[in-house]
């Protein structure tokens, strides 16, 4: 094998396309692959089909440099990779709290009939533990060359809006490996960043499977912890603001993740505590992980609590009024809706009577499809007029800077309400808004 092993990406979405990028730029050959034809001609004409900051550029820096090329063929990939990376989503399954494994069970034993030399199979998707054992057994009776081919996991931690930055400069590798010989492969599919002296941790598959949703569900915890203090401070008219802020002064608990708000969504945090519940009562160890059921609970309830204070802020009833809902992603510096708390209570005021007009930088398009009853403004301004009341759902600078007294002279009342506490109270007290935030009195 050369001192470069060549890589090959299977699935071009948010992760993999990420990732076939990334490492194209560091100096490897890269074959990404997706059934979707739409999405590889779109990659490989230099346009990514989401939303990701510096990420369109990086992707023209590839393609530039003859290293990264798509296609839809897999046996090609088998051919051309000595490391492949698999890189499908995991969803819920539905009707169930279970991860869905359809796609990758799918390209897994796809790839593995095409497999006729020794290659390393190196899972990033999210999966329940005990995963990456079942697809070993599968690469070894569906592959050709049966035990020569070997599997490692090396779990993804990408944030939205800085997958660039987490894939360039991660703040630790995982590798779940079976052997020196894995091991010493994916050494080599990153010799740039452990040459950087990004931490790695070398451990065993199931450990490594267990990483991601470990870390996801402490941080879920972690949430809805602060949003449940602030139901507290609501019923004692404490200030859950200033209490985040005097905790996290505590070096043992710190302030990331401490913010209290609308909670938490998107396409990996509430599926995937909702997945880790159920594989831990597959393995008969549910009540360890009991706890994450009121996580999720806590979460959910924040949505619902939003609407109350928007109904208190319309006077007791959402009967035809106006409501300005700033935001439609899950967060900001991202297109995804999976599980938008915005969206959701959107959808609430909308089912008590509420005349709700979205806007949000970049989500719009996917908002639009996903829930085509919902009505969807081209500005704030528009979005904002004649406005009873302002609801930010959705933490984007753009709406963090607006001026109050601009926007109050485009509504019908001066009430908003702050869902993800990103605005500085005073200033819009001062400019005669009736404010309000969960977890803040009056």
């Amino acid at each position: 094998m050369s001192e470069k092993p060549r890589l090959t990406v299977l699935g071009t979405g948010y992760l993999g396309a990420t990732h076939a990028i990334c490492m194209a730029v560091l100096g490897y050959e890269v074959l990404g692959i997706d059934t979707d034809e739409a999405k590889v001609a779109a990659l490989a004409d230099g346009r990514v089909p989401f939303y990701e900051p510096g990420l369109p550029e990086m992707l023209r820096k590839a393609l530039d440099s003859g290293r990264l090329r798509f296609s839809t063929d897999i046996a090609e990939a088998a051919a051309f990779g000595d490391i492949h990376f698999v890189c499908v989503g995991t969803p819920q399954a539905k009707g169930s709290p279970a991860a869905d494994l359809t796609y990758v069970d799918q390209v897994v034993s796809t790839l593995a009939v095409h497999l006729t030399r020794r290659c390393l199979v190196v899972g990033k998707s999210t999966v329940p533990v005990g995963t990456a054992d079942r697809l070993t057994e599968m690469l070894h009776t569906l592959s050709p060359a049966g035990t020569e081919v070997e599997l490692a996991w090396n779990p993804e931690f990408l944030r939205e809006g800085f997958a660039v930055e987490d894939t360039m400069r991660p703040d630790r590798l995982v590798f779940g490996v079976s052997s020196p010989w894995a091991l010493s492969q994916l050494e080599s599919a990153f010799a740039p960043l452990l040459e950087a002296s990004v931490p790695v941790v070398v451990t065993d598959l199931p450990t490594a499977e267990l990483v991601k949703v470990a870390a996801n569900s402490f941080l879920a915890t972690k949430i809805s912890f602060i949003n449940a203090m602030a139901e507290v401070c609501e019923s004692t008219g404490a200030d859950v603001q200033q209490l985040a802020e005097s905790l996290s002064y505590d070096p043992r608990i710190g302030g990331r993740f401490l913010r209290p708000g609308l909670g938490f969504g998107g396409g990996c945090l509430p599926k995937d505590i909702r997945a880790f519940i159920h594989r831990a009562e597959e393995l008969g160890v549910g009540q360890a992980v009991s706890f994450l059921r009121e996580v999720d609970a806590i979460n959910q309830r924040r949505r619902q609590r939003t609407v109350d204070l928007v109904r208190s802020q319309a006077g007791g009833s959402l009967a035809g009024v106006t409501v300005c809902a700033l935001g439609a992603a899950f967060k900001p510096d991202s297109d995804d809706i999976r599980d938008a708390p915005a969206l959701d209570v959107a959808r609430l005021l909308v089912a008590e009577g509420a005349i709700v007009r979205v806007y949000d930088p970049q989500a719009m398009e996917n908002a639009r499809r996903a829930y085509p009853d919902l009505h969807y403004a081209p500005s704030v301004a528009e979005a904002a007029e004649g406005a009873h009341v302002v609801a930010l759902l959705t933490e984007w600078d753009q709406f963090r800077e607006l001026d109050p007294n601009w926007l109050g002279e485009i509504v019908a009342v001066r009430a908003i309400v702050d869902g993800r506490h990103a605005l500085d109270p005073t200033t819009w007290r001062t400019a005669a808004w009736d404010y309000r935030a969960l977890g803040r009195a009056a």
